[in-house]
């Protein structure tokens, strides 16, 4: 099994063990393209093609792993190649066939996770995984319109614990509610994904982007970690002090981190 579908495997039943991924809920796509010989490549389809509704203009001939529609992160987790499926996009950049293992369809969100490996490889980022999931405290604050200023938020979770800026250094982007599946959705996740590696959906989860997808996984973890002892912290009766700006600004150079992608 290729090294980054057995780091989906690991993800997979952490995702389902901290609750953040019930009944079918979450998806994931890995880019694996450099991980396949030429035999594999020599292999033709068993199902498709099939059309993505979208262009995606820097993807052609790339091989992606991804979750299966309709598949639990549960059983994922025991049977990544029963509940996902490798893909190949066509040379027509509009559509993919499924490689191997079983004719397992992907993901219904496949056009919008696709759409930000094409942003990312296109502007010359090593960005190969992505992953949508449901971190519960982050997604009760966004229940509240404060929280729902990317900069405040942001600031706020930053300001939690020295570790959310070390391992989260360009925050969280913020999209407002629109329906899970549409193309506002994608859109708009898109536009957050310029600045940000980790997007928060109003009321329905997460999008992260990693190097492979145990990164996405820890962005999105720590960046939680940060809500929870806020909301912690809010359930004891106290309003946290967190860190000063002094203090963050202190992490931010010491550690050399980045203020925006380059």
């Amino acid at each position: 099994m290729l090294k980054s579908i057995e780091q989906v495997a690991s993800v997979a039943g952490m995702l389902w063990e901290k609750g953040w991924a019930e009944r079918n809920g979450g998806n994931i796509t890995v880019n694996v393209t450099d991980e396949l010989d030429e035999e594999f490549r020599s292999l033709g389809p068993i199902a498709g093609p099939f059309a993505t509704g979208v262009r995606l203009s820097h993807l052609k001939g790339m091989y992606f792993y991804c979750k299966g529609t309709g598949k639990r992160m549960r059983d994922l987790a025991a049977d990544p190649m029963a509940n996902g499926s490798i893909i190949r996009i066509c040379d027509d950049c509009t559509s993919y066939e499924i490689i191997a293992q079983q004719p397992v369809m992907p993901t219904s969100e496949l056009p919008s996770h696709l759409t930000l490996h094409n942003y990312l490889i296109g502007n010359g980022y090593a960005y190969k995984a992505s992953l949508h999931t449901h971190p519960i405290e982050l997604v009760a604050m966004s229940h509240c319109d404060k929280y729902l200023d990317s900069t405040y938020l942001t600031r706020l979770l930053w300001s939690m614990i020295p570790e959310t800026l070390a391992f989260a250094p360009l925050g969280i982007g913020v999209v407002p509610y629109a329906l899970p599946g549409s193309v506002s959705l994608a859109e708009a996740t898109l536009r957050q994904i310029e600045a940000h590696d980790v997007v928060l959906w109003e009321k329905h989860g997460t999008v992260a982007v990693g190097t492979d997808i145990m990164d996405a996984f820890d962005q999105t973890d720590v960046l939680n970690k940060a809500a929870m002892i806020y909301m912690t912290s809010r359930n004891m009766g106290f309003e946290p002090d967190g860190m000063t700006p002094e203090a963050v600004r202190e992490v931010r150079e010491v550690f050399n981190l980045p203020d925006r992608r380059r």
